[in-house]
């Protein structure tokens, strides 16, 4: 689980975005802040994952908030989430080395998103030497799984099936929906993308009795 501290100093806001974060699986909420001292004192005291933090605050800018904790050595995930949308504080969000910059207002789908890319990126870090198609995903890159693909399909989606696939050694399009919030129906549809790019093998698994079950194993383990 990775500890989130939302930054806003608006507290109806910061009950939001910390309800968003309590949906998405991996997340949960370290505390909140309304001024950006009280988010870096939290920050020494609480060493979250991330930061959720607004650029409009009361006593300094969340920019100014990011810079610091950069300069204090803090390698903590920031994740911009502002009405913010000029492109000096873009530009310095980015090199500041903000994970995401998600502007106000927005839909939790889009949000969800996001944090599930932050989610995969922060975790891969975390498990040892990464192979390539892993800093592809951590840098936010697309990898060849996500790309090309069929109208319909959606990159998030593809890299969490993707992402599935080489957590197990094998499995079927309900186990794989299951696993990533998709339907059976919808999670076949990426494995069958991937078995037609060569990044999945299918084999059939012959039961008792109906229909041969179809599984599915990653061509990269």
């Amino acid at each position: 689980m990775i500890d989130v501290l939302v930054v806003d100093d608006d507290f109806m806001v910061a009950g939001i975005h910390a309800r968003f974060v309590e949906r998405i699986p991996g997340f949960v909420v370290a505390g909140t802040a309304r001024t950006g001292a009280e988010a870096l004192q939290m920050c020494a005291d609480l060493a979250p994952g991330l930061l959720l933090l607004d650029v409009h605050l009361p006593d300094m800018s969340g920019l100014d908030v990011l810079q610091a904790l950069r300069s204090s050595g803090s390698t903590v995930g920031v994740v911009m989430v502002t009405a913010e949308r000029d492109a000096e504080a873009v530009s310095a969000a980015l090199h500041g080395g903000a994970m995401q910059y998600l502007v106000k207002p927005f839909e939790f789908d889009d949000f969800a998103a996001r944090m599930q890319r932050v989610h995969e990126a922060l975790t891969t870090l975390a498990h040892g030497a990464p192979d390539q198609a892993a800093i592809d995903r951590a840098f936010g890159g697309h990898t060849a799984a996500a790309t090309s693909l069929p109208k319909g399909l959606s990159p998030e989606s593809a890299r969490l099936v993707e992402k599935a696939l080489t957590e197990v050694p094998e499995l079927s399009a309900a186990d794989c929906g299951e696993r990533v919030g998709l339907s059976r129906v919808s999670a076949r549809r990426y494995l069958e993308h991937f078995v037609d790019r060569g990044l999945a093998t299918v084999r059939l698994n012959y039961g008792n009795a109906g229909r041969p079950e179809r599984r599915y194993r990653s061509t990269r383990q």
